[in-house]
């Protein structure tokens, strides 16, 4: 059988519990169709008393020979995502990176903290995720907390904020943007804003009580990159892949007494 998948790449950190970063977004290319290749940027381990995170970056030379392995693939890389970027210089090389092999279809998704841990893992990468990498963003798909360090505001509380935080996000450079709103917004639906520097749309989707939603923010932007890397127009991608990760939370399971990561295999699962 002959076979060229539609190729996804994601470049991220490695989550020890296997809920997000590179594992989440390597199970979501795969239910989706692509063929996912990953560049590790960081490795995340978590004490299994405590859960409380160590981060070690991976030196950027080797994030660099990762990256000129991923993207000697013939058939060119249909779309990809960036995760958790721990350094400048990482952050530095990836803009070269896009700009040099012209690369497209990019979903920015701009982790500054690990889910469950309060420490901001750098402030000043704010600035580098703001200045370098969301102007080049196809989609980019910041939090609350994450749309009002890129939009240099607080982080919004309000959907009128939510839409603030998404114009300046957009006047950055970002093609498009979606604000996720999660539980933070209501107590009665999951809201996110989708922005394509027209109109707003917005995605609602009942909350789950007691939610296994570890790696959702991950889960949510490999399945935006999948679906550009299939053909889907952001906004179809973005409206596709909040169906895949409500989906990956209502199945979540109870990974330990500290953490509860979606399912990725959710939605296939459920329909057949």
């Amino acid at each position: 059988m002959e076979n060229t998948p539609n190729v996804a790449l994601t470049i991220a950190g490695n989550d020890a519990s296997g809920g997000a970063g590179i594992g989440a977004d390597l199970k979501t290319f795969a239910e989706y169709g692509t063929f996912g290749i990953a560049t590790l940027t960081v490795v995340a381990s978590m004490d299994p008393d405590t859960w409380k995170h160590a981060v070690s970056p991976i030196d950027v030379a080797v994030v660099q020979e990762q990256l000129d392995t991923a993207l000697s693939v013939d058939k060119g890389i249909d779309a990809f995502k960036t995760g958790m970027l721990p350094t400048f210089e990482q952050i530095e090389l990836i803009e070269s990176y896009i700009k040099k092999h012209q690369l497209t279809n990019f979903v920015l998704d701009p982790v500054m903290v690990c889910k469950g841990d309060d420490e901001v893992l750098n402030p000043e990468l704010a600035k580098g995720l703001r200045d370098r990498l969301t102007p080049l963003a196809t989609v980019a798909t910041p939090n609350l907390f994450e749309a009002g360090q890129l939009a240099d505001m607080p982080e919004p509380t309000t959907v009128d904020e939510m839409k603030e935080a998404a114009k300046r996000i957009v006047d950055l450079g970002a093609q498009t943007v979606v604000i996720k709103g999660g539980r933070g917004i209501t107590d009665e639906v999951a809201i996110d804003i989708f922005y394509d520097g027209q109109e707003f749309t917005i995605l609602e989707a009942e909350k789950i009580k007691e939610a296994s939603n570890h790696g959702a923010g991950c889960t949510f932007a490999a399945a935006v990159t999948a679906g550009l890397a299939n053909g889907l127009s952001p906004k179809e991608a973005v409206i596709k892949a909040k169906d895949f990760t409500h989906a990956g939370i209502q199945y979540g399971f109870k990974y330990n007494r500290h953490v509860a990561p979606v399912f990725h295999s959710a939605k296939r699962l459920d329909a057949e």
